[in-house]
């Protein structure tokens, strides 16, 4: 039998050459590698290539291409070979796009060009795509269901989950037919959903995020009894503590309530962290994270909610909703903010169904032709309001101050005026929402002129507020008055120690008022609300961590 075939297409032709040559150096001795400059001619060799009764091992597209771009080249290939492994080659600014087709049209993963070297950046994607190619032989290749309900909010949070968790999965309406056919083959009826189907054909109706977390193949039991670090929160501070922690040999294990990323990972596109001049998403700095991390055998856990902390002599110990608790000589919190719940009639009723609180980016297409509207005026929301403006008719931000100046970014309110179909309204409030099964239309008030205004309305998407998630840490380690962990030299009331302190020295500058229990990132007291800033506390933390343990 011929030698199976891969196949790369891309209308640059220097990047054409380029991706032919590293995949012939590497895999020519066992594939074809067949080159395409477009879409079109892509198609065209595959077409014949089927008559010729050919095989195809995978196929890398780019994405923007001319006349037809890379999400809709695979679309019309996977008729032709369908299990064929599909990877998208994209650039910084289109990798929104790229988690898009993962998520929605079936593809495998997705590359950033530029790659070099090939050894680190290519050929580990390109491996795993000819195992799960070989591994499936000519079985068809499955991926998670999902049915149910557009306007259902436990619906909503199964896509959610596994869309912020990077989980590829395809999404059915329980009322088509498609759906219909897996709620009876799965004996549910349609108000058992949601329904996930994983791809060994196991089903499960109305399941917790923990239980599909188990069956996705994300990580939820830790396999130490005890660690040397324990970080709660996976946002941008606590991996930076897992990568720095398990880079120098502590045994870390990170826990995280919901999904790796935090906030930050929401975010569509981050363009002043340094080191990515063409901005990147925070999906896309979130995995690279991740894998860093787990490069250096960082334990990661996700839907392990923390509910109390205390120390046992050296050990310090973390307790979950489960029932059940992690030991470590240190812990690390992370925890970040969340966004303070919209205080106004109809709203807490409708979150899931036209309400969501953050970017929630898999609700895009859904917005596609209508008019939304974002609350708030800081950076997260002006992100928000440029990524859904590829989506709606129109996008207006909603903002309670004079301005934006105050509270975001100069370039991010720079691309907010270069956009035609952005619209900003200054000191103007939602004093309700209304709808039945799901969100219709919202109530403004101008604090301008003290008008009321009754628009329609289909998504409202919430960025307010910063509050911590620190109830749980109550009677442990201090708070300020908003539930910020206080650290360091805040700890000091007239050059005195926290009560209650027994070491023979001051609070190191991270460390909470129990020795060994250290703060990072925006759940701190004081701290910098910045990606960056972030990151850099969690390495901090943990140098602070072996002053620790070494004074111990």
């Amino acid at each position: 039998m011929s030698r199976p075939a891969m196949l790369t297409v891309d209308d640059d032709q220097a990047v054409a050459r380029a991706v032919a040559r590293d995949l012939r150096r590497r895999y020519g001795r066992n594939f074809q590698i067949i080159r395409a400059s477009s879409g079109a001619g892509a198609l065209d060799a595959l077409r014949e290539l089927k008559l010729r009764g050919g095989r195809v091992a995978a196929m890398l597209a780019d994405y923007r291409m001319p006349q037809m771009n890379g999400i809709e080249f695979l679309e019309q290939a996977m008729d032709l070979f369908p299990h064929a492994r599909r990877a998208i080659l994209t650039a910084y600014a289109d990798t929104d796009a790229a988690i898009q087709a993962i998520n929605v049209v079936d593809v495998d993963h997705y590359l950033l060009k530029p790659w070099d070297p090939p050894e680190e950046k290519l050929y580990p994607v390109v491996d795993a795509l000819l195992e799960a190619w070989q591994a499936a032989g000519d079985r068809e290749v499955e991926e998670v269901k999902v049915v149910g309900h557009r306007w259902s909010a436990p619906s909503y949070r199964i896509r959610d989950f596994l869309a912020s968790n990077l989980v590829p999965y395809r999404w059915f309406a329980a009322d088509e037919p498609e759906g219909r056919r897996l709620l009876d083959a799965a004996e549910a009826t349609p108000e058992a959903v949601p329904l996930v189907v994983t791809p060994d054909g196991q089903a499960l109706s109305a399941p917790t995020a923990a239980e599909v977390a188990a069956v996705v193949g994300l990580s939820t039991a830790p396999v130490r009894d005890f660690y040397d670090l324990i970080i709660v929160g996976g946002g941008p501070a606590g991996l930076g503590a897992a990568v720095y922690g398990a880079s120098e040999g502590l045994h870390t294990v990170l826990v995280e309530r919901r999904a790796i990323g935090g906030q930050a990972g929401q975010s569509s596109r981050i363009e002043n962290y340094l080191g990515f001049p063409d901005g990147v998403s925070g999906a896309q700095l979130t995995e690279r994270a991740r894998l860093q991390a787990g490069k250096f055998d960082a334990e990661v856990l996700t839907t392990r909610e923390a509910v109390g902390l205390e120390a046992r002599g050296s050990a310090r110990v973390v307790r979950f909703s489960d029932g059940n608790e992690l030991s470590a000589h240190t812990v690390i919190l992370a925890t970040g903010v969340s966004y303070r719940p919209l205080a106004a009639p109809g709203v807490a009723t409708l979150v899931g169904r036209g309400v969501y609180y953050g970017s929630a980016a898999t609700e895009g297409p859904s917005c596609a032709a209508t008019d939304i509207y974002i609350v708030g005026g800081a950076n997260s929301a002006g992100q928000a309001a440029i990524f859904f403006s590829r989506f709606a008719r129109s996008v207006t931000l909603l903002v309670r101050g004079d301005s934006l100046e105050r509270s975001m970014s100069y370039y991010l309110i720079q691309q907010i005026a270069g956009v035609d179909n952005i619209a900003v309204r200054t000191r103007c409030e939602v004093i309700q929402a209304h709808g039945d099964e799901h969100l219709e239309s919202i109530t403004l008030r101008d604090s301008k002129n003290g008008t009321t205004t009754t628009l329609p309305c289909g998504h409202l998407f919430v960025f307010i507020g910063a509050q911590p998630r620190t109830e749980w840490l109550d009677g442990t380690v201090r708070r300020d008055r908003r539930g910020f962990i206080c650290t360091g030299p805040d700890l000091l009331v007239e050059g005195d120690r926290p009560t209650g302190w027994d070491r023979d020295r001051d609070p190191f500058y991270l460390e909470s008022s129990v020795p060994g229990v250290f703060a990072a990132g925006d759940v701190r007291a004081n701290s910098v609300k910045r990606v960056a800033s972030a990151v850099g506390e969690g390495a901090m933390a943990v140098t602070l961590v072996h002053r620790y343990l070494e004074a111990r």
